[in-house]
């Protein structure tokens, strides 16, 4: 590597999110706010991937369990999951798989810069 060169750092935080509309508010809410981050699409994918925090869709597929196995496989990391604040069985099965932080998407919404910011410390 040049010396003038910079690594590219490791990505604080992670976005499970195939909504592209509320994906682009995350990711320009981490931007704002200087967050090193990186979107995964796939459950699937999301094992193996490095970060602090993850932000995660659980209306997704597969979230739910591969968010508990990256949280379980990651030591100290953070786990925020948003869903329709209808859907019970969801909310608690994320619950019971360990999450962090469940909340409704428009509570989501409402405290994304917050959020985010918290994946700075």
């Amino acid at each position: 590597m040049p010396d003038d060169a910079q690594p590219t750092p490791s990505p604080t935080l992670l976005i499970l999110c195939r909504d592209l509309l509320l994906g682009s508010r995350i990711t320009a809410a981490a931007q704002s706010a200087g967050v090193a981050f990186k979107v995964v699409r796939d459950a699937t994918k999301l094992s193996g991937q490095v970060g602090e925090r993850l932000i995660v869709d659980l209306n997704q597929d597969g979230a739910i369990d591969a968010a508990a196995a990256w949280k379980a496989a990651t030591s100290g990391a953070d786990v925020v999951g948003f869903v329709s604040h209808v859907d019970a069985v969801t909310i608690q099965r994320a619950r019971d798989a360990g999450l962090d932080q469940v909340m409704p998407r428009s509570r989501f919404v409402e405290q994304l810069a917050q959020i985010v910011q918290l994946s700075l410390k």
